[in-house]
């Protein structure tokens, strides 16, 4: 009696405490026979809240322990529950007798409360008893409870009384039985799949913003005045200063050039260049990143490709990074100094910024800006050709920061180190924008290169996640201090592939797990990564939710294939150098919209990618397909302490023949061939022709300069 009269009355009151929203946007149906609502647990409200909005009766599936907290045992008073102790034999026949009487379950498969804001430890248990009973199973999100103070978040993330929240019902699906030959194994893999489920779903109901509005977002969920960009100035700036930033330097840099007009960047990471890139997206001007490290030569065809005709730089950079005579030598451009641009600032715009925008700032960005607009180009290295400007949406970008956010528990005890250039994809969506809306503090540092001064950054700062491709990290591990990284919670590799000896050296030095990751600037870049909850050593994890993908059969290679993918990280499109300023959407053998990485790789039963070459780095020998990074593997392990790089020239004979580049002058053919043995590897992959060189040429980004390389083999 006493549910009957308080229901209504708690729905009128959450509903106008905490505006919540129930939306069930594909019309998913609570009717099946056996019914297995699976949510995210984010507070104690969730259950009340799941029950009275919920179109279903449900019982819910509680952890006795929770249950014996007095305020959650007061709100289990106004809902059906049965209390079960995970660590029980008898739970799981239990919750499967209750399943199959045809009651719909609500079940919280991480079986504690968030105290990170992302997803936790998913058990197996109710995996398997989808699986069991076969249930359907609807996958339900709630947003917003997690902000409140009936939640039990760590760190420094503010807790109101009243957050806006959402209960956003998925499509229904289910968990077949896994195949396996022991329990213990289909367990496992029926957990997987549920932990699967639950990144999808998280994905799945993401908003649909632009940068600026999920900064808005950003800065209300946090708090205004939360401290959350440092850079080599040594200011720490506010949400409250990045947005003002963001608006001022926007509007002022939108007079620069029409709607949809591209302007390029060329400015180091500082926290006024974040402003800057997300300013100019909120007027809707298109900021272009060039990178500076690619010379006259590779900023003029960046400029040529995606029709730039103004660039926004600083005199002081120019300076301090010996790039005035490179800049100056651009033909055909205005440029247009930061410092002047600060003074064209004029009392007109601070009195909007004063009496406006400042207390209105969503209506003051308010330019009609979309999801599908663009937000910035980024351009490729490089490294086979002339770079393409790559078209990212302000979707792609949110999307992969969704995408990554879905696996991977970022939060505000976090702050990130960031050396990586935000003209890179890696630096700018990893590195800048995804600690910038997630709350997470970061550090912004203008260069990667600087092996003694990033440890001791990361030590002084107390930074505990820091990205970094192999080479530099394998610098950084040489030169720091074994208790330099010791607040590391994340150190996240890409760009390149991982090396062994670097995977070691930070294992043994400082006890620290490298999560490798696998991206491309085209994808925004994260296409898979390891995490956490799915680590496998010598891939770069699984895929990430909401990515399509198809394998290409390659001819001459056995194993895997080219990975094609598909998803809303994708770019719109490329800028060309032979057709500047034409958008060339993106299109593969796999369909309209798919991009080819053109890397071949091997995905395993468990969905871990495996990355066995480039299909470019394959050379053709005597009518037999090798990869080149194989030939680096055999020099790797017979020379683990120096650099080697693998390329090609043309033989007369055999089709081609391998050259290796080394800074061994004692490696020898003898030696890798005796390598190779060892590890099982053809003879096929050891190079006839092995050139002495001082240092490997290496792009801004870290990467080998392969150009470079196979110009000097086709000599040597």
């Amino acid at each position: 009696m006493l549910k009957t009269v308080l229901r209504p009355f708690l729905r009128v009151l959450t509903g106008l405490l905490y505006r919540v929203k129930l939306r069930n946007p594909h019309n998913t149906s609570f009717t099946a026979e056996r019914l297995l609502i699976v949510a995210n647990h984010e507070s104690f409200l969730d259950g009340l809240l799941l029950g009275l909005y919920l179109p279903a009766n449900p019982v819910f599936v509680v952890n006795t322990q929770i249950a014996k907290v007095p305020l959650f045992r007061l709100i289990l008073s106004m809902v059906d529950y049965l209390t079960v102790d995970p660590s029980s034999p008898m739970a799981i026949k239990k919750i499967i007798k209750l399943v199959e009487s045809g009651r719909p379950v609500v079940i919280f498969p991480e079986g504690r409360i968030t105290t990170t804001g992302s997803l936790m430890k998913v058990y197996e248990g109710p995996a398997f008893v989808a699986a069991k009973t076969g249930a359907t199973i609807v996958p339900t999100r709630l947003d917003g409870p997690a902000r409140t103070r009936f939640s039990r978040m760590s760190g420094e993330a503010p807790r109101g009384w009243f957050p806006k929240m959402h209960i956003v019902i998925q499509p229904a699906t289910k968990i077949d039985m896994p195949v396996a030959d022991r329990a213990k194994e289909r367990r496992y893999k029926a957990g997987e799949a549920l932990r699967r489920i639950m990144q999808e779903m998280l994905f799945a109901t993401r908003p649909q913003q632009t940068l600026f509005t999920a900064l808005l977002e950003a800065s209300r969920n946090f708090g205004r005045k939360r401290r959350m960009v440092e850079d080599a100035k040594q200011v720490e700036y506010s949400y409250g200063d990045i947005i003002k930033m963001t608006l001022l330097l926007g509007r002022v840099a939108s007079r620069l050039g029409a709607e949809g007009e591209r302007l390029g960047i060329l400015l180091p990471n500082l926290a006024p260049t974040l402003g800057l890139l997300i300013g100019l997206g909120t007027f809707r001007r298109v900021p272009a990143m060039l990178n500076y490290t690619a010379g006259t030569e590779g900023m003029h065809n960046a400029c040529v490709a995606a029709e730039i005709k103004t660039v926004i730089t600083s005199r002081t950079f120019l300076e301090q990074g010996k790039l005035t005579d490179k800049v100056l030598a651009l033909q055909n451009l205005r440029i247009i100094y930061l410092e002047d641009l600060r003074e064209q600032i004029t009392l007109g715009d601070k009195l909007w910024w004063i009496t406006y925008a400042r207390w209105l700032p969503r209506a003051a960005g308010n330019h009609g800006a979309q999801p599908e607009d663009t937000a910035v180009v980024l351009f490729t290295s490089g490294s086979e050709g002339k770079p393409k400007g790559v078209v990212l949406a302000h979707r792609a970008l949110l999307s992969n920061i969704s995408q990554v956010r879905s696996i991977v528990d970022f939060n505000t005890s976090d702050k990130v180190l960031n050396a990586l250039p935000i003209f890179h994809s890696f630096g700018l969506t990893g590195g800048a924008l995804l600690p910038l809306m997630t709350g997470t503090r970061v550090f912004l540092y203008p260069s990667p290169l600087h092996y003694r001064v990033i440890p001791e950054l990361a030590y002084d700062r107390g930074c505990s996640i820091l990205f970094g491709t192999s080479t530099f990290l394998g610098h950084y591990g040489k030169f720091a201090h074994p208790y330099d990284f010791f607040r590391l919670r994340y150190v996240v590799a890409g760009a390149e592939k991982l090396s062994a000896q670097v995977r070691e050296q930070w294992f043994d030095k400082f006890g620290i797990r490298i999560f490798e990751g696998y991206g491309a600037t085209e994808t925004a870049p994260v296409i898979a990564v390891n995490s956490p909850m799915a680590y496998r050593t010598g891939t770069v994890g699984q895929l990430l939710p909401g990515i399509e993908h198809k394998l290409v059969a390659v001819p001459g290679i056995d194993k895997g294939g080219i990975l094609h993918v598909k998803g809303p990280n994708v770019m719109s499109g490329y800028y060309r150098y032979d057709k500047p300023g034409v958008l060339e959407a993106p299109k593969s053998d796999a369909g309209d919209g798919w991009y080819d990485t053109g890397d071949v790789v091997d995905i395993d039963s468990d969905g871990f990618v495996r990355i066995l070459g480039r299909v470019k780095r394959f050379a053709k020998i005597a009518g037999e397909m090798v990869s080149l990074e194989v030939v680096e593997k055999i020099a790797g392990a017979a020379s683990p302490d120096k650099a080697h790089a693998a390329s090609t020239q043309p033989d007369p004979a055999r089709g081609e023949a391998l050259v290796l580049f080394t800074t061994d002058p004692q490696l020898g053919r003898e030696q890798l061939q005796s390598t190779a043995r060892t590890l099982g590897l053809p003879e096929l992959a050891v190079p006839r022709k092995i050139v002495l060189i001082e240092t490997l040429p290496l792009l801004g980004t870290g990467k080998t300069d392969y150009v470079t390389l196979k110009q000097m083999a086709e000599t040597a």
